[in-house]
């Protein structure tokens, strides 16, 4: 039990140490230290739980995150105490805390303490070439194999002979035939190379026997410790980092830390690794910083803006041997995304909107508007939300926000009055879901707004009784007719009771009615509070207000069927009561409504049967071409006139009338000349598209199928030298007919009678051929006026109308 009582008083002070290690730590060792040499350990997490950052103050030392202190170079203790001190830092909590050591050099052997050793060296005998320190073989050597690694021996090798055998692992365990020991000398010997990695150690066990097979020695374990190179790069934890930060956040602020990982020996210089960020895209100004032993990243640019570099690609490195030029390297990536902020305020794209709705109009959507925002799409700060500032103080209109295009919708959610107001001005504001918040170095902005005018069209409002509710009082036993009262109603456009009709609903009273264009209540019997139903003394009646403009149309919508259809019929008047009722009606391809059976009209057997309009379509047709062939036959024809007159051809051309009166009557106005008579016979002859008319002199016939016009004769006769006259007269039948039907009608009209009211006396006598070539218009009360007031003519006469003449004068 004596033994332990050392050991336990060494824990306690041990423990005592580590508990006051933020405070001081005291670590003795020999005045000579080599490099790489493992000082003491400190217990970090008792002083600070969370340290990302740990330094010393002194260079030549450097501790791990285990709190172990190693020595970075050799060195010698120059006094006999040397102090310095270890600093850890919570980057997050901003907590800094300090922890001082003390190496005090070892305290030298007394003499007393040398002979003591020496004493017991006399007294006890040690088998120090048994028990060997432990073995170190250099991880991936590279030789010459077999490469001797350490050598067993037994002290009773001196007195025996001894053989000596091992095993365990690397000799007859995996990995086998790595390691084997020489029968006769204890020799260990390695075969190939190493990795540490892989196999750290190696615990084998080695005997000592004698040929006959008893063992002097206990059986010895032996420990070879692979001795680590630094084959292994650092690596990240992850092939992409990716951080995200708000935008416009302050210089310092953590993004996030990266992290990385050695296979090498920990607490070494092999896993000692620095981070660097190797670059930067976009390659703009550095925006972040990272923390070469933590992998912290943190926020350097002290404007980070979205809406102009939406994310950072950093390409990051890590070493090891602590950054060395020399040590192995990795490179990873890290995504840094800005997180968008309300920076940017909503702004609408047009100031002022226009939009129509009809009166009365009520859960109808008007207008949208839409707004430009630079923040993110779909994130609160551009999710756009709009108000009504100014003009529905009836709150008549509504907006709300569509989410997936974030246009405001302008809702008219109360009837408007064109008689009230024919346009609304209204002022819309926008704002964003989330609160707005000022970017760094730039100034408050105020908020956009649009104004929209609605113009309310006029529709044609049925009419309105003022007021709703009408009482009137009417005596007992009135007589019947008696008006009790007025009850009408107005139209909203016009403001009058114009066209409005008035109608009681069957169903109702019936001792009452009213006039359907005054509106006047009368009695249609006598009013007796002790019989039937004016037993109540009262009666409710509903007046209807008829507006002759309300009319409803139907027309199909789109390509449909032809059948017939029920269609629903919606009234609402303008207190909200609603009427329903069904129309019937027949859609279908029929010419008059009697055809009209639902089903289209189909052609079967081939047969078409031909209605009675399209008869009488084709009658007409067939009446209309024959007229055209008759124009076309009269414009083709003309009549030819054959007259044979000589010099003394008077007496037989001229006829004395008894019923023409001498002188001044001759020239009455009222007397008709019909210049279709002749003295001579004539006959016609149509061939083909002519039609000839002959006058053969001496005949004594009229021409009667001729129709002269005015004053105007059927042809003129050419004569010259005593010899036969020729007259050809060719006129179409449509020129004579539209020259002399209006002039006719005319001269009749006018020739009817005369200034007494009697008949002229030449209204219907014919007059005989009057010849050719006379510069005299023809005679009688349808010539011209002008015509008849040049009268010069007559002293200048030719021979041949000198009879003429004589025939004329009074006798």
């Amino acid at each position: 039990m004596a033994p332990a009582a050392p050991r336990l008083v060494l824990g306690l002070l041990v423990l005592s140490l580590c508990c006051e290690a933020c405070k001081k730590v005291i670590f003795r060792v020999p005045s000579e230290l080599e490099a790489d040499t493992l000082v003491g350990r400190v217990d970090l997490k008792e002083c600070l739980q969370s340290a990302e950052f740990i330094s010393t103050t002194d260079g030549n030392f450097k501790i791990l995150e285990d709190g172990s202190v190693y020595t970075t170079s050799a060195l010698s203790l120059s006094a006999e105490k040397k102090n310095f001190t270890i600093l850890l830092k919570d980057i997050q909590e901003q907590v800094e805390k300090k922890i001082h050591v003390s190496l005090v050099e070892e305290e030298k052997k007394t003499k007393t303490q040398k002979t003591r050793h020496a004493r017991d060296t006399v007294l006890k005998r040690t088998k120090r070439r048994w028990g060997p320190i432990p073995s170190v073989m250099i991880e991936n050597s590279l030789g010459p194999f077999p490469l001797q690694i350490q050598q067993v021996q037994s002290d009773t090798a001196q007195n025996y002979t001894i053989y000596y055998s091992a095993s365990g692992p690397g000799i007859d365990q995996d990995p086998k035939g790595l390691f084997y020991i020489e029968r006769e000398t204890g020799n260990i010997f390695a075969t190939r190379a190493v990795d540490r990695e892989q196999y750290p150690s190696f615990q084998i066990i080695c005997f000592a026997t004698t040929p006959d097979g008893y063992s002097p020695e206990v059986p010895l374990v032996h420990t070879i410790r692979i001795e680590d190179d630094n084959d292994n790069a650092p690596y990240f934890t992850q092939d992409l980092f990716e951080f995200c930060v708000p935008e416009n956040s302050k210089p310092g602020v953590v993004v996030g830390q990266v992290t990385a990982e050695d296979r090498d020996e920990p607490y070494t210089l092999h896993t000692t690794l620095k981070y660097r960020i190797v670059s930067q895209n976009p390659p703009i100004t550095p925006a972040f910083s990272l923390h070469g032993d933590t992998g912290v990243i943190s926020v350097l640019l002290p404007q980070l803006d979205r809406e102009l570099v939406p994310s950072y690609t950093l390409l990051v490195e890590v070493r090891d041997m602590a950054g060395q030029p020399f040590g192995l390297c990795t490179t990873g990536t890290v995504v840094v995304k800005i997180e968008d902020t309300n920076d940017n305020a909503p702004s609408f794209k047009q100031i002022q909107y226009e939009t129509r709705v009809e009166e009365n109009r009520v859960s109808v959507e008007i207008l949208r508007v839409s707004v430009v925002d630079l923040d993110e799409p779909g994130s609160p700060g551009s999710g756009a939300v709009y108000e009504i500032i100014r003009g529905n103080d009836d709150q008549a209109f509504e907006i709300t926000t569509d989410k997936n295009t974030n246009e405001g919708i302008l809702c008219v959610v109360k009837g408007l009055d064109y008689e009230s107001a024919k346009q609304r001005v209204l002022v819309i504001g926008v704002n964003n879901e989330a609160p707005y918040m000022l970017a760094p170095h730039s100034q408050q902005l105020s908020q956009s707004t649009c104004s929209v005018t609605v113009h309310v069209l006029d529709v044609d409002e049925g009419p309105v009784f003022k007021p709703c509710l009408l009482r009137l009082d009417v005596k007992e036993c009135e007589d019947i007719g008696t008006a009790i009262g007025r009850y009408v109603a107005e139209d909203p456009e016009t403001g009058n009771s114009e066209g409005i009709r008035y109608r009681i609903p069957p169903g109702q009273c019936n001792w009452i009615n009213i006039d359907d264009k005054s509106g006047e209540v009368r009695t249609v019997k006598v009013l007796d509070r002790d019989i039937g139903e004016m037993r109540r003394g009262q009666c409710n009646i509903t007046v209807l207000a008829i507006d002759r403009n309300n009319c409803a149309y139907l027309s199909p919508k789109g390509d449909i069927p032809f059948g017939i259809y029920d269609i629903p019929v919606s009234v609402m008047d303008n207190g909200g009561k609603v009427g329903e009722s069904t129309v019937r009606v027949n859609f279908c391809d029929c010419v008059t409504p009697t055809e009209c059976d639902g089903r289209s009209r189909q052609l079967s057997g081939g047969n078409v049967t031909l209605g009675l309009w399209a008869i009488l379509a084709m009658i007409l047709g067939s009446l209309l071409l024959l007229l055209i062939l008759i124009t076309i036959c009269g414009c083709c024809g003309r009549g030819v006139m054959h007259r044979q007159v000589t010099d003394d051809c008077a007496n037989h051309n001229l006829i004395i009338s008894n019923t023409e009166a001498p002188g001044e009557e001759v020239m009455d106005h009222n007397i008709i000349p019909l210049q279709n008579t002749c003295d001579q016979g004539g006959y016609g002859v149509k061939t083909g598209d002519q039609q000839t008319f002959e006058v053969v002199k001496g005949r004594g016939h009229t021409l009667e199928s001729v129709k002269g016009a005015g004053h105007q004769t059927l042809g003129s006769l050419k004569e010259g030298g005593g010899q036969t006259m020729m007259d050809t007269c060719r006129y179409s039948y449509s020129e004579w007919h539209n020259f002399t039907h209006p002039r006719l009608g005319e001269k009749v009209h006018l020739c009817r009678q005369d200034e007494e009211q009697k008949h002229s006396e030449d209204y219907l006598l014919s007059y005989n051929y009057e010849g050719k070539g006379s510069l005299a218009g023809s005679v009688g009360c349808c010539s011209d006026q002008h015509e008849e007031e040049a009268l010069d003519f007559l002293d200048q006469l030719e021979p041949k109308f000198r009879t003429l003449a004589e025939t004329c004068i009074k006798r």
